[in-house]
């Protein structure tokens, strides 16, 4: 059988998808509840940072400790691979000795041909393209909050960026409408938009995007590597802001998501991250869950 990788939402399918949000929760209520499952003793699994990480290191170390296994944390700064080592050399080493694989990198070509050379599963912990975990874990908050997300209104204001590109993927694989407000140098990329079809529109005007949608979505204006780009961007974004003004145009029970870390006054005000509406911090916890769920899936752990 094929090694399956996670490097983007569209390797699984949405049955696939759908099955890990129950699991996660299953999952989740287990962990509350203080039950005992230890199904990865003996398994381990390598990640590598080359973006430095607060909730992608730990939800993982955290999932595979709690899982019963044992994670390594590698940096290019500790390891061959910042000397120079060639990516598919490592994968096919670091794979005789581990179970799993997790990379959070820059370029997701860098992520494509390490999997590639890899026998055992490789999880995306983020690209520049993609952010799949971070998905999971929202659409897993979704459900909890609000059932299905099938049929429902997303809006997503701001950069076309990793995390936009990612709810592409989910609006297509999950069947709901997508609406994104981007300014034009910032849009995300064109040919994802073409393959997600009708399931996605653009706005130039963020008031637009977000009349009558149940759950709008942010990340920062700058991200990881773009930050000589702060006073541009802060600058362009700003009409894309989310505060109670906007998110008054949504529906009267919308949630709102933020993958985290958050600039209080530039993508998002004080007022709406802290508020009755948003649920980041029940986000943010669930991406242990969904991880576990998720390497659950792919080391085929599961009871």
């Amino acid at each position: 059988m094929a090694t399956r990788h996670f490097l983007t939402l569209t390797d699984l399918d949405r049955g696939e998808v759908e099955t890990l949000i129950r699991r996660a929760c299953e999952l989740k209520q287990d962990f509350r509840t203080g039950k005992v499952y230890e199904p990865f003793k003996g398994k381990t699994l390598a990640m590598i940072f080359e973006k430095s990480s607060t909730r992608t290191r730990v939800s993982f170390e955290s999932a595979m400790t709690q899982l019963g296994g044992h994670a390594i944390f590698m940096s290019p700064r500790d390891t061959q691979l910042g000397r120079g080592e060639p990516l598919e050399d490592s994968a096919r080493v670091l794979s005789k000795m581990v179970d799993c694989i997790m990379i959070r990198t820059f370029e997701h070509e860098k992520l494509i041909r390490f999997a590639a050379c890899s026998e055992v599963p490789v999880i995306n912990g983020l690209t520049d393209s993609y952010h799949p975990c971070q998905l999971l874990a929202d659409m897993q908050t979704y459900y909890e909050f609000r059932g299905s997300i099938t049929g429902r209104k997303v809006a997503w204001l701001g950069d076309g960026n990793n995390m936009c590109h990612s709810y592409i993927d989910a609006a297509g694989l999950l069947d709901f409408s997508l609406r994104i407000a981007c300014p034009e140098p910032y849009l995300p990329d064109p040919e994802l938009l073409r393959s997600a079809g009708d399931r996605v529109e653009l706005f130039r005007n963020p008031e637009d995007a977000i009349v009558d949608a149940d759950l709008v979505v942010t990340d920062v204006w700058a991200s990881m590597g773009q930050e000589q780009e702060s006073i541009e961007r802060n600058r362009v974004f700003r009409p894309y802001q989310v505060n109670q003004q906007l998110l008054a145009l949504a529906t009267p029970e919308v949630i709102f998501m933020h993958c985290l870390p958050a600039h209080r006054g530039e993508e998002v005000t004080a007022e709406v991250i802290d508020g009755p509406r948003s649920v980041v911090w029940e986000e943010a916890g669930n991406r242990l869950h969904s991880q576990k769920a998720l390497l659950e899936f792919l080391l085929g752990q599961r009871n």
